[in-house]
C-alpha cells in the first residue's frame, strides 16, 4: 500500500482510515477500543412495572375497554398485560392467524402477494420457514415471555466459520468460495500487522508510554497471529491445506491469501455483521418454529381476538373510540367501541385507513417509509451442506443478489432439510420481489449453485416472501430517514386523543420482536396511568 506520507507523518485519523479500508468498520472500532478512544456505552434496560392490581385501581378501571388493532407481537403483548390488570380488551386482526410478521410457513401455507397469484408451500411435515423473525438475542425482552410461557427453545447458531464468503468481481478471489475462517484470519492478520508496525515506528500520535506501546504491540501480535518481526504469514486459525492426523502427522497450515487479494475481496466488510450488538451469540429460537410465541399468547387470550376483521375506519370522540371493521368472511361492517385504542398496524398500511387523526399525526404517519426485505425457503431431499461440507448452522455471505444463505440450526443429521436460500434487503430485495415466485426460485437456485453445486440435483420445492407485497404489512420494518427521529417520531409517540400507536416502529429496536414488546409495555403504562388520573 503506497502513501504520500511516511509512517511518522501518518495522523491517527489517517491510520484509522487505512485500517477501515482494509478491515472494515469492525476493525476500526476494535482498534479504537484497544487504544481507549471509545467511552463505555451506557446501557439502560427497559424498566417495566405491570399495572397495579389493588382494589382502588381496580375500581377505577372496572369496565374500561381497550380495542387493539392487530394481533402481532405488540397487540398480543398489550392485550395480555392489560388483561392481567383487569382491562377488557378486544383485538381486531385481519388475518386468520396471530403473529403478524412472526410467521412460520409450513406445508399447506398459502399466500397471495399484492398483484401476484397464490403461492402454496409444499414443505415436508417437519420443515418450516420463519418468513419473518428467526432469531432472538439472549438479552431481549422477548426471552422474558418465553420463560413465562414455558416455550421450549434451542440455540440459533448465528456464526459458523466453516461456512463461506463468496464474492464476484472482486479481483483475485472472485468466484471462489472461501471458508470464513480463512478470510477472517487473513483480514485480522494483515490489519494487525499494519497496526503493530505503525506503533513500533512511532506512526501514531497517541500519548502512550514506551511500556504501553510494548503492551499494545504484544496484543496486536497475539490478535493477528504475527511473527516476532511483526509480519503476518498465516496461522492455524485460518485452517490447514493438509489437516492434522494421527502419530507424526502434524498437518500443514494453509498459505494466506495475499494482502492485495484480501483487500480487494471485500470479505472484511462482512466481519462486523457477526458481532454487531443484536447479532452477538448466544441467540435462540423456539423449537418447531417462531410462531410458538404468538401461539402461546393466543392461548392466554381466548375469546379476545376477532380474526378476519379488517379495519376500515377509526373515529374518536371526547369519551371514546369507534373502530369500524369488515369481516372478510361475510363482508359485513361491524363496529367496536372502547375507551381507548392501541393501534399496532404498520404505518405503511395505516396511512391508507380512514381516520380522524390530527393533521400532525396524519402527516407523520404518511411520511414514514418501510424497508425492503425478502426470503426464500429451499427444501432439499438431502442435507448436503452437512454431509458433504460439514456445515451445521450459520450462514454463507455473498455480494450476489441472494446476499446470504442460512443453514438450518435444527434437525441436524436428518435426511431432508430447508435452507434459507436468500435473506435480501434493499435493492436486492426489490429486484427479487419484482419477480414471480417461479423466477425467484430459479434465481436463487442459479446463484446458490455457484456456491453449492449440489443445489439442482437435491432441490425439491420452495416458498418465497417479499414483505413489501404482503398485505397488512407492506414492508419489512420501519425505516426512519434523515432527521425523522427528531421531527415526526415524537408526534407518533404521543397519543392522538384516545389512540396510541405501538409496534416495532414505535421503538429504537426496529425489526426485532423486542421493539414491539417494549412499545406495547410503554403504551400499557401510559393508558393505565391515564385511567388512574380520571
Amino acid at each position: 500500500m503506497n502513501s504520500a506520507k511516511s509512517p511518522s507523518e501518518m495522523s491517527r485519523r489517517q491510520f484509522l482510515s487505512t485500517v477501515g479500508k482494509l478491515g472494515g468498520g469492525a476493525a476500526v472500532f476494535s482498534v479504537m477500543g484497544t487504544l481507549g478512544l471509545l467511552s463505555p456505552e451506557t446501557l439502560k434496560a427497559a424498566d417495566y412495572v405491570p399495572p397495579d392490581k389493588n382494589e382502588l385501581s381496580m375500581s377505577k378501571r372496572n369496565g374500561k375497554k381497550v380495542v387493539i388493532l392487530g394481533a402481532g407481537i405488540a397487540g398480543l403483548t398489550s392485550a395480555y398485560e392489560l388483561g392481567q390488570a383487569g382491562y377488557d380488551c378486544t383485538i381486531l386482526e385481519a388475518r386468520a392467524r396471530s403473529g403478524g410478521r412472526i410467521w412460520s410457513v409450513r406445508g399447506g401455507t398459502t399466500v397471495a402477494e399484492v398483484g401476484a397469484s397464490k403461492q402454496v408451500a409444499r414443505f415436508a411435515d417437519d420443515l418450516y420457514l420463519n418468513a419473518g423473525p428467526m432469531r432472538i438475542p439472549q438479552f431481549h425482552v422477548t426471552m422474558e415471555y418465553i420463560r413465562k410461557f414455558g416455550i421450549p427453545i434451542e440455540p440459533f447458531n448465528n456464526v459458523n466459520d466453516h461456512a463461506y464468503y463468496y464474492n464476484e468481481n472482486v479481483g483475485e478471489l472472485s468466484g471462489r468460495k472461501i471458508r470464513k475462517r480463512e478470510a477472517k484470519a487473513d483480514v485480522r492478520g494483515y490489519v494487525n500487522e499494519l497496526m503493530a508496525k505503525a506503533v513500533s515506528q512511532q506512526a501514531l500520535d497517541m500519548p502512550l508510554t514506551a511500556e504501553e506501546k510494548e503492551k499494545l504491540v504484544a496484543y496486536l501480535r497475539t490478535e493477528g497471529g504475527l511473527d516476532a518481526d511483526l509480519f503476518y504469514r498465516g496461522t492455524s486459525r485460518g485452517g490447514y491445506k493438509d489437516e492434522p492426523g494421527a502419530r507424526l502427522d502434524a498437518g500443514v497450515i494453509r498459505d494466506p491469501f495475499s494482502m492485495k487479494a484480501i483487500i480487494n475481496s471485500g470479505f472484511g466488510n462482512y466481519l462486523s455483521s457477526e458481532y454487531s450488538y443484536d447479532q452477538q451469540m448466544m441467540m435462540f429460537h423456539p423449537i418447531g418454529g417462531m410462531d410458538a410465541i404468538p401461539n402461546a399468547f393466543e392461548k392466554r387470550l381466548k375469546g379476545k381476538i376477532r380474526f378476519h376483521s379488517e379495519v376500515v375506519e377509526i373515529k374518536q370522540s371526547d369519551s371514546g373510540v369507534a373502530v369500524f371493521y369488515k369481516h372478510l368472511g361475510t363482508g359485513e361492517i361491524h363496529k367496536a367501541e372502547a375507551d381507548y385504542c392501541i393501534c399496532t398496524i404498520p404505518l405503511s398500511v395505516l396511512k391508507s385507513i380512514k381516520a380522524d387523526f390530527s393533521p400532525d399525526m396524519k402527516k407523520a404517519i404518511d411520511s414514514i417509509g418501510y424497508a425492503s426485505a425478502g426470503k426464500i425457503g429451499l427444501q432439499f431431499k438431502r442435507r448436503f451442506w452437512e454431509e458433504d461440507e460439514q456445515i451445521y448452522g450459520g450462514n454463507t455471505l455473498t455480494n450476489m443478489d441472494i446476499s446470504s444463505i442460512y443453514y438450518p440450526p435444527t434437525g441436524y443429521m436428518q435426511q431432508k432439510g430447508l435452507l434459507l436460500g436468500y435473506y435480501a434487503f434493499g435493492a436486492a430485495a426489490d429486484k427479487l420481489g419484482a419477480m414471480s415466485s417461479q423466477q425467484r426460485e430459479a434465481h436463487a437456485l442459479s446463484q446458490g449453485a455457484k456456491i453449492h453445486p449440489q443445489y439442482y440435483k437435491e432441490f425439491e420445492t420452495s416458498f418465497s416472501v417479499d414483505w413489501k407485497k404482503i398485505k397488512y404489512n407492506l414492508g419489512g420494518w420501519v425505516s426512519y430517514s434523515g432527521d425523522q427521529r427528531q421531527t415526526v417520531y415524537p408526534t407518533l409517540c404521543k397519543p392522538d386523543r384516545r389512540v396510541y400507536l405501538a409496534g416495532e416502529h414505535m421503538s429504537y429496536i426496529t425489526a426485532w420482536m423486542a421493539g414491539g414488546i417494549e412499545s406495547a409495555r410503554a403504551v400499557v403504562t401510559d393508558i393505565h396511568q391515564r385511567v388512574m388520573k380520571e
